[in-house]
């Protein structure tokens, strides 16, 4: 089966047998999928694919993970997330372990060079084709802790964790400003009875401002790092939830709530997906109670309108401030 993506394109011409290698954050690329070797990612998408087909998988925070021939890093468009997953490597992988490095070179894969001379790692270009480029070395010893990649912010009061993996790390996003806003106002003042799905929860804002509130919240990720910082972010503020991870409603089969509330993303790296806000917008109905409402906010610019409808058959929007615009749709009581 031949490669999809270019850096797996890339991958495929070397001369190399990556049997017993580690894949660390790969991209969903059939070659890997139906190739030789591990997974280490914080996709729960991504595990659950490689989980099905038999293949090992590494959850990004486990602390074990294994001892491979060799490991390739898939250098994200973040830059301090590629490098909280080389101090990883270097922590929990034995040294010499051979390393490689690939990524696109608009999404910044050359300052890796500078990156490994700063941990005190040498680097050599192996190859590079298709406006992609793929680094090679052996992992060392490197005294820097991946925990400090974690960092603390405040925001309506309460405390937030961040993590360079998890959406709008380090601060509040404009757009889920504008979703806190409106909330008050749609969002009953019961506390105790009323559930909440925050769906996406990224650092966790939404989760601790619901459980603030007294309502039952359950907050969902399909990114690991998403899914402990909100964890943290809940235990910081004192608060209670349910956190667990979760490919959209992968793990949510048959439970209902009172309102589903999420900033959806549609970007996977670079390239957008409309499929996950998809997902979540056609599947609501069946995860609402009678009554229940689906409360988001998305760009101005995306299509969510027609899927909305389609879903619900109507919606209204609550706040628009040409950037943004929240949307809410609901079931009959």
């Amino acid at each position: 089966m031949s490669a999809e993506t270019s850096v797996c394109q890339l991958l495929e011409r070397q001369e190399m047998d990556y049997r017993g290698w580690l894949w660390v954050a790969p991209p969903r690329d059939a070659w890997l999928e139906h190739g030789q070797g591990r997974v280490l990612s914080a996709d729960n998408g991504v595990l659950s694919v490689w989980h099905e087909g038999g293949r090992p998988t590494f959850e990004a925070l486990a602390n074990d993970f294994g001892e491979p021939s060799g490991a390739v890093l898939f250098w994200p468009k973040t830059h301090a997330l590629g490098e909280w997953w080389l101090l990883t490597l270097c922590r929990h992988l034995p040294e010499g372990t051979p390393l490689q490095v690939v990524g696109e070179n608009n999404g910044g894969v050359k300052r890796v060079l500078k990156v490994l001379a700063a941990l005190g790692l040498g680097c050599r270009k192996r190859d590079s084709a298709r406006r992609c480029t793929l680094f090679e070395t052996r992992l060392g010893k490197v005294v820097i802790d991946p925990e400090v990649a974690w960092s603390r912010f405040e925001v309506e009061g309460l405390q937030l964790a961040s993590h360079p993996g998890v959406f709008g790390h380090g601060k509040l996003d404009e757009g889920t400003q504008l979703l806190l806003q409106q909330l008050p106002a749609v969002l009953p003042k019961r506390e105790g009875a009323f559930s909440v799905l925050d769906m996406g929860c990224g650092d966790g804002i939404l989760a601790a401002w619901l459980a603030r509130r007294g309502a039952r919240v359950t907050a969902v990720d399909v990114n690991a790092f998403a899914v402990e910082a909100t964890r943290r972010t809940l235990a910081a503020n004192d608060l209670q939830g349910e956190v667990q991870a979760s490919d959209v409603y992968s793990a949510l089969e048959g439970r209902r709530f009172d309102a589903i509330v999420s900033n959806p993303p549609f970007h996977q790296e670079r390239s957008i997906d409309y499929g996950p806000a998809a997902q979540l917008i056609g599947e609501a109905p069946h995860h609402l109670t009678p009554g229940g409402q689906l409360i988001l906010v998305a760009n101005a610019f995306l299509p969510y309108p027609d899927l909305l409808d389609a879903a619900f058959g109507g919606f209204e929007i609550l706040a628009d401030d040409r950037r943004f615009r929240v949307y809410r749709a609901g079931l009959r009581p």
